[in-house]
């Protein structure tokens, strides 16, 4: 067997004028001290101390060019949901159908559409087809290790994909530096606004069974905390959101900002998805536009809100590589070499549930704001005719997106 190989892709783009933006928050001021009128606290720089991000993997993905190499071993694929992001079946189904064809191997692809029930009644059905490596992406981490659990029983060994399942048993993950990607949510929006001290900001989190919702709150509030503790901004409300239900995040968003007084100056939203609920929310009240919005995901929908000036930032993640990742780790498993599959996931996750560690890939994440939208739609995950539509045309044609 050949041995595979992991792609990395440069996203430097976007982090370093971030990282060493200044902290202060004060408008016309500079320098890394924030003093505020009437205050004389001092801010740190905004992401200072942050630790060093995850190391990436160096090496290069396999273009196809083995394909056989997996004599057409079985893998079974099960994806979370289809309602709360489009990445899912628009993105990861067909990559990873790419990135497992190309290794020789067969997959079978399907999506527990956030259901429980049936992401179990699928992981039977394919361990029931014999397959040699599943490759999970779970509605919540509970139900992604009672499924690990029967197909350690049955000696199929499992690849975690994009989402640790906390007390689970899977030997390998593949995902992005999750904490990363908060901590790039958290500078956005302190870059945003720098020049507003004491700037009132509301949190739309995550799903709390999702651990990815919890790194990223992590990697979040290792930015804002430091400009909360100063004051140069001020956490008015913060939410988990079950289920990422971007109905029920809309909502949420619109009883904070209405205790609120119908104030607030930035809003830190851990998706695209539900960023646009707190959009619709914002343009009812007249303040789209004037409140800067983070999200994640790249969506098409996410960035259009950003040419428009609706969202601020997201969060793009490659998500071939991720597949291309998660592929090359089955075709080690399915030959029984775990020497090769170590040599993949190089990096580890800490399981805190299951006082476990897992050996990982980790991938870089990028920023994305308006002047690096381009980025995203010429490496072909964004289609111009979805995200150039509308009151976002004319800007497209400025920044040379065509």
């Amino acid at each position: 067997m050949r041995k595979s190989t992991l792609a990395v892709l440069a996203v430097s783009s976007g982090l370093a004028l971030a990282l060493t933006a200044c902290g202060n928050n004060s408008s016309g001021g500079s320098g890394s001290s924030n003093t505020g009128s009437g205050g004389s606290s001092s801010c740190p720089a905004i992401g200072a101390g942050l630790p060093a991000p995850a190391t990436a993997p160096s090496t290069s993905p396999s273009t196809g060019a083995g394909a056989g190499t997996g004599n057409n071993a079985l893998v079974g694929v099960i994806l979370p949901e289809t309602a709360t992001s489009a990445r899912w079946e628009g993105f990861d189904h067909p990559m990873l159908q790419k990135a497992l064809t190309n290794e020789g191997l067969k997959a079978i692809i399907e999506n527990a559409q956030g259901d429980d029930q049936k992401f179990t009644q699928i992981a039977d059905s394919m361990l029931s087809q014999h397959v040699k490596v599943l490759i999970i992406g779970a509605p919540n981490g509970a139900v992604g290790a009672t499924v690990e659990q029967k197909a350690k029983a049955q000696g199929v060994p499992v690849i975690d994909y994009d989402r640790l399942n906390l007390g689970g048993s899977a030997n390998y993950y593949v995902s992005f530096d999750n904490v990363r990607v908060g901590q790039l949510q958290g500078i956005a929006l302190a870059t945003a606004l720098k020049a507003k001290r004491g700037a009132q900001v509301i949190e739309i989190e995550g799903s709390p069974t999702d651990n990815n919702a919890t790194l990223f709150a992590k990697g979040q509030h290792q930015v804002v905390d430091p400009q909360y503790a100063c004051g140069a901004l001020k956490k008015v409300k913060s939410q988990a959101i079950d289920a990422w239900d971007n109905q029920k995040a809309g909502t949420t968003f619109e009883q904070f900002l209405t205790a609120n007084g119908g104030k607030v100056d930035g809003v830190l939203v851990a998706n695209d998805g539900m960023a646009g609920s707190v959009i619709t929310v914002l343009q009812k009240n007249g303040l789209n536009s004037k409140v800067p919005v983070t999200g994640q995901d790249a969506t098409a929908a996410g960035l259009q809100a950003i040419l428009t000036g609706d969202q601020y930032s997201t969060v793009f993640k490659p998500i071939q590589l991720e597949a291309n990742a998660a592929a090359q780790l089955a075709l080690a498993l399915s030959t029984g070499n775990t020497s090769a599959a170590d040599a993949i996931a190089s990096q580890s996750s800490t399981d805190p549930t299951g006082n476990r560690t897992v050996k990982s890939v980790l991938l870089p994440p990028e920023s994305i704001t308006k002047s690096n939208v381009k980025d995203v739609i010429s490496q072909g995950y964004d289609k111009v005719s979805d995200v150039c539509a509308g009151a976002a045309a004319a800007v497209c044609t400025q920044l040379g997106i065509s």
